[in-house]
């Protein structure tokens, strides 16, 4: 979940489309959503997309403490009594993992090898973070606050727990919040268990897990993670930008039933409703686009309910199939700031912030019955 992606700040490369081990020993600890459950409007726990840096620590909630210090007037400590006691929201925030894309740029970064499916919608509840700030009181010259996990692991050869900041500012907006729930039951392990931060609109990796502390300090943070870990550059001898808040993407529910090893689908003459979920950090979604030929055409969907400022939305398209063949489906996202998803991306060092169209083969073939019957009428 909070994308803590196994990146280095400029890793090796893949010329070819062959998975190193190391990036099989990731892949196996982690998972991404299968594309089926974009079927739901709140992802299940369980097929919500994961992404964990170091060790899953174990902690006795009991013992668990959460001290909030630094630059501030009136340090103090939580237990996760105190935390449960205090004032409750619950939000759908999408989740997007910044490396979410990778494994398709060529060459390829050699790390967490994602597709397009690093990804989730979930029911968070926990405590709103800036009353908890304001308790504090941080000092005039606060810059940063720097949020703090229980695990512990080595990376770009430092040894770390991992940690992230957000300025001051940023830390402070009504929306961020610290969850100990997710879609009505406790945190799980994996997924930060007794505590972790939720800031609706950015990456993953800015939702720390296993959050131990929160510290306000006087100068920008330089921690691994902040620099030079999640940037967007070109070479080693830039910094380049650093990632931020969801840009917009759109994935489809693979229509028809898939070929087991290419994930090709397959689907019989009639009418088909495409659908899917779009989603961005910067602004609600206010347009989705279906291509059947490739991106080279495109209509407009019907978008679903509007999710709110940081929850995917739905969207659907009727697809009236008259031919045999093969076809290329693709979907796009606009949101309000007018973004549009790009059919390609350009490449950077870290692999992050991939998010070119998806693309979708499909065979259609007359006698080709899926489990699930064509439309005959759309409503």
């Amino acid at each position: 979940m909070s994308a803590l992606v196994h990146q280095e700040p400029v890793p090796e490369l893949s010329n070819g489309p062959d998975i190193t081990l190391e990036e099989l020993q990731l892949a196996a600890r982690n998972h991404s959503m299968p594309l089926e459950a974009l079927q739901y409007p709140i992802t299940p726990v369980g097929m919500h997309y994961l992404l964990t840096h170091f060790d899953i620590p174990r902690i006795d909630p009991a013992e668990w403490r959460l001290t909030i210090g630094g630059r501030v007037r009136h340090p103090f400590t939580l237990t996760l009594e105190d935390v449960k006691g205090r004032p409750a929201v619950t939000r759908a925030v999408t989740l997007e993992c910044a490396g979410n894309g990778r494994a398709k740029l060529s060459p390829r970064p050699i790390s967490q090898p994602w597709l397009f499916e690093a990804v989730g919608n979930a029911e968070w509840t926990g405590t709103p973070l800036r009353p908890i700030l304001e308790e504090a009181g941080p000092l005039d010259d606060a810059v940063d606050v720097v949020f703090t996990g229980l695990d512990r692991g080595v990376q770009g050869g430092i040894e770390q727990q991992y940690e992230r900041s957000l300025r001051l500012t940023e830390a402070s907006r009504e929306d961020l919040f610290l969850a100990y729930a997710v879609n009505g039951q406790p945190l799980p392990p994996q997924h930060g268990f007794p505590l972790r931060l939720v800031v609706p609109g950015w990456y993953g990796m800015t939702h720390v897990k296993w959050l131990r502390s929160i510290t306000v300090v006087n100068r920008p943070f330089r921690g691994y993670q902040q620099e030079p870990a999640y940037h967007v550059t070109s070479s080693e001898d830039e910094l380049g930008e650093p990632v931020t808040r969801i840009l917009p993407r759109s994935l489809m529910l693979p229509p028809g039933i898939p070929d087991f090893l290419p994930r090709s689908r397959r689907l019989g003459l009639g009418t088909w409703v495409l659908e899917g979920r779009a989603w961005s950090g910067q602004g609600r979604v206010v347009r989705v686009e279906v291509s059947t030929d490739g991106g080279r055409s495109w209509m407009d969907a019907e978008l679903g309910e509007d999710g709110g400022d940081f929850a995917w939305r739905s969207w659907r398209s009727p697809w009236v199939v008259a031919q045999e063949g093969e076809y290329e489906l693709c979907c796009r996202a606009t949101d309000a700031t007018g973004s549009v998803q790009p059919l390609t991306t350009r490449w950077n060092a870290q692999g992050m912030c991939n998010n070119q169209v998806q693309r979708i083969t499909v065979v259609v073939g007359e006698q080709l019955v899926p489990v699930q019957p064509p439309v005959d009428g759309i409503p």
